[in-house]
């Protein structure tokens, strides 16, 4: 029979896969960008490099979920339903129950108002979600948003990582101003910022993340983020099996790359090429901000029994 293995990055542990039961994560997914991010705030975040890193530690309550493997339906975030009522103009959102924050904090209808406060009160959250006047909690689990025209399309604008939640302490310590503190990672998401330099991040997979309890992953342990403002530096680190997923690289680059067996590509932001190694499964880099927690890694052995 065919075994597939998770493999670490450059050669780390695998592990065999047993049908009908999902692999622990295992291995470093490495992932070379262009730019460092400019802020790990999700609310301020509008470079690619802001929202795929503030995209894997806060999650925005409408976005749904996929796990790895290619064996998870798709299954509602942080908010189990979104209904709109008045006429668009009123809209109820019901939370999942059981998620904490990584700092420990619950995940209620107290913290997403904390939230709805900070979005309706600075020029960021507005420029994001117009026209939100107020909102309530009729029960811990349910939040209204009260809007001042019909928003038929909150759905989608609560789906946007700049909406990522934050954790009502963070908020607290800040005083609810535009501006987190500079490396606050206290989101809900499958990762936690674990480290940061002017060369790299890692990130690490958060042991508590209520996805796991749905078979929505992580497929790995780290996400290895390196910066290369230069692409024939990011196809470099790429053809060194240095990582193993390179984003921006120019439609120039990508004859030489395809004629690497054990390379692949597919298309990326801006008219540009994410370069990969076939062991890495499941990442859509053509989303602004890919879910990290879907993608593994595998080899291919051939085994008996």
């Amino acid at each position: 029979m065919a075994t597939v293995a998770l493999a670490g990055c450059g050669g780390g542990s695998t592990e065999a896969v047993t049908p009908g039961a999902p692999p622990t994560p295992a291995g470093t997914l490495g992932f070379v960008i262009g730019a460092r991010p400019q802020t790990f705030d999700p609310l301020l975040a509008r470079t690619p490099s802001d929202r795929l890193v503030a995209g894997q530690v806060y999650e925005p309550l409408t976005r749904r979920l996929t796990g790895p493997y290619g064996e998870t339906a798709r299954k509602p975030g942080l908010a189990l339903s979104a209904t709109p009522g008045s006429n668009d103009t009123v809209w109820m959102v019901r939370l999942r129950s059981g998620v904490r924050f990584q700092d420990g904090a619950n995940l209620n209808a107290s913290a997403v108002l904390a939230n709805a406060e900070r979005w309706r009160t600075t020029s960021e959250g507005q420029a994001v979600l117009p026209g939100l006047v107020a909102a309530d909690a009729p029960r811990p689990d349910l939040v209204r948003f009260f809007f001042d025209a019909p928003n038929p399309d909150l759905v989608s604008q609560l789906a946007s990582e700049r909406l990522g939640i934050v954790s009502p302490r963070v908020l607290r310590s800040t005083h609810a101003e535009a501006r987190l503190a500079h490396g606050a990672s206290d989101g809900t998401g499958p990762f936690e910022l674990h480290s940061h330099d002017v060369h790299g991040l890692l990130l690490v997979r958060n042991p508590t993340w209520w996805g796991t309890r749905k078979d929505l992953g992580p497929g790995v342990e780290l996400v290895d983020v390196r910066f290369a403002s230069n692409s024939s530096r990011r196809l470099d680190l790429l053809r060194r099996d240095t990582i193993q997923v390179a984003e921006g690289l120019t439609p120039a680059q990508i004859p030489g790359l395809r004629r690497d067996p054990l390379l692949t590509d597919q298309a990326g932001r801006a008219g540009t090429r994410t370069g990969l190694e076939r062991s890495v499964r499941d990442l859509r880099s053509a989303q602004v901000a890919p879910p990290l927690s879907q993608v593994w890694l595998t080899s291919i052995a051939t085994g008996t029994g």
